[in-house]
């Protein structure tokens, strides 16, 4: 299992790519964004996969820390977590859309107009 810290961030960013890599479980990430809070039977209905399949791809998620889970009585609601996603973005993207790189693309554009 892998390690989370609310004030450090997450541990590993391969899990969180790991759990990105899959368009099922992108999939499952999205319709959370589009209604949080919901049940895996919910869910479940979205997607052409057996229960016991979105289980799978629910754990690798939570595993990551891309998915929370709360106990509602006897439902267990899951949550998208944007954490993570946020810190990947913040290492791997925010470093090629600096000004020099915005600059290059720009570049690029003007000569392509002019042809």
């Amino acid at each position: 299992m892998t390690k989370w810290s609310p004030i450090v961030g997450f541990m590993d960013d391969d899990h969180v790519f790991k759990a990105l890599a899959d368009p099922t479980r992108r999939l499952i990430l999205d319709r959370l964004f589009a209604q949080d809070g919901q049940t895996l039977t919910e869910l479940e209905s979205q997607v052409e996969m057996t229960r016991f399949g979105v289980m799978k791809h629910l754990r690798v998620l939570e595993d990551a820390g891309l998915v929370v889970t709360r106990r509602s009585g006897r439902e267990k609601l899951h949550y998208l977590n944007p954490v993570p996603i946020q810190l990947i973005h913040n290492r791997w993207i925010d470093k090629y859309t600096e000004r020099h790189t915005s600059a290059l693309a720009q570049l690029k554009s003007q000569l392509e107009e002019e042809k």
